[in-house]
């Protein structure tokens, strides 16, 4: 079988057992027969290629990989295939940072683990295996909604500690405070300058980027009623980190928003040994690449259409 051959039976196999598309689907997608894609799964089942899991890696996603690691700095780089479906996005992100993060855990000496919020969290959390670091403290990065809601940064801080049977502590503040005076007032109290010390010797940072559509959660419910999405983009804003709003170069632009965000300064990322960003889709492209510019993660998991795109923006053809 020809490498070519190889891949395309690997791509098939994606879509029916990770992406749950039917063999009619595939054929359309991938403008062969169905007769030829229900042979292939025969053959990718025959050949212990799929054993509940692809085990095999898109020969086009590692290359992706590879060039990213060559071309921005970071020390390693995921890289998925791109789902049909745009919602499945978070679940194939959250699934290869699960594996990706408890290999981690089990390879190196980690003391605490930062972590943020938002979808691909969740389902990272919800994809990790469940094991024992008693000594290992999660810790939240960044303040959290007012409301209740699954994704909210105590819920994903407090989910992964039971996850990995560890300790967990809470940056137990909102994210955004009223003022800037008001954000300074509360940081000054003993307990938050105490958290901030211990966000700062975290081992690694577990994070997620938004952009300003409706589809990133800080701008559906996180925003302060006197921020408006508008304003953020006049002041060169494409997307956040930890509720901290970045522009292009992912520097933190010049907005109030800024100086009234309750989490862990930007600049401290670069002081963590293992910081993974796992975020994807088109609409994250800019922010994505700001993030690499700016030397804020150290690994990056994301989808191939994303990563092809985002090379496209660092190499100024995007």
């Amino acid at each position: 079988m020809s490498e070519d051959d190889e891949q395309l039976r690997v791509r098939v196999a994606w879509l029916y057992f990770m992406e749950g598309l039917t063999q009619a689907d595939i054929a359309g997608k991938l403008g062969i027969t169905r007769l030829r894609a229900n042979r292939l799964l025969g053959e990718a089942r025959a050949s212990g290629l799929v054993n509940i899991q692809v085990n095999a890696r898109l020969a086009d996603c590692v290359e992706l990989e590879r060039r990213l690691v060559q071309e921005t700095g970071l020390r390693d780089a995921v890289v998925v295939p791109t789902p049909t479906d745009q919602d499945q996005i978070a679940v194939v992100l959250g699934r290869a940072t699960a594996e990706y993060l408890g290999r981690h855990l089990g390879e190196a000496r980690v003391r605490g683990v930062g972590i943020g919020w938002g979808t691909t969290l969740r389902e990272t959390i919800r994809h990790l295996r469940a094991s024992n670091f008693a000594e290992l403290s999660i810790n939240s990065m960044m303040g959290g909604l007012t409301r209740g809601l699954e994704l909210n940064t105590f819920e994903i801080a407090s989910e992964l500690a039971r996850r990995i049977n560890g300790q967990c502590n809470y940056l137990a503040a909102p994210i955004y405070a009223g003022s800037p005076r008001s954000r300074d007032t509360i940081l000054d109290q003993d307990v938050f300058q105490e958290t901030f010390q211990r966000l700062a010797t975290n081992d690694v940072a577990l994070l997620s980027v938004g952009d300003l559509s409706r589809r990133s959660l800080l701008i559906r419910y996180g925003l302060p009623r006197d921020v408006t999405v508008e304003s953020l983009r006049a002041a060169g804003a494409v997307g956040d980190i930890m509720g901290t709003f970045l522009d292009p170069w992912g520097k933190p632009v010049r907005h109030a928003l800024n100086r009234r965000v309750i989490a862990a300064p930007v600049e401290m990322l670069r002081d963590i040994a293992t910081v993974i960003v796992a975020s994807g889709g088109l609409n994250k492209t800019a922010i994505l690449a700001g993030v690499l510019r700016a030397r804020l993660c150290s690994v990056l998991v994301i989808d191939e259409a994303a990563a092809r795109a985002v090379l496209g923006i660092l190499r100024g053809t995007g």
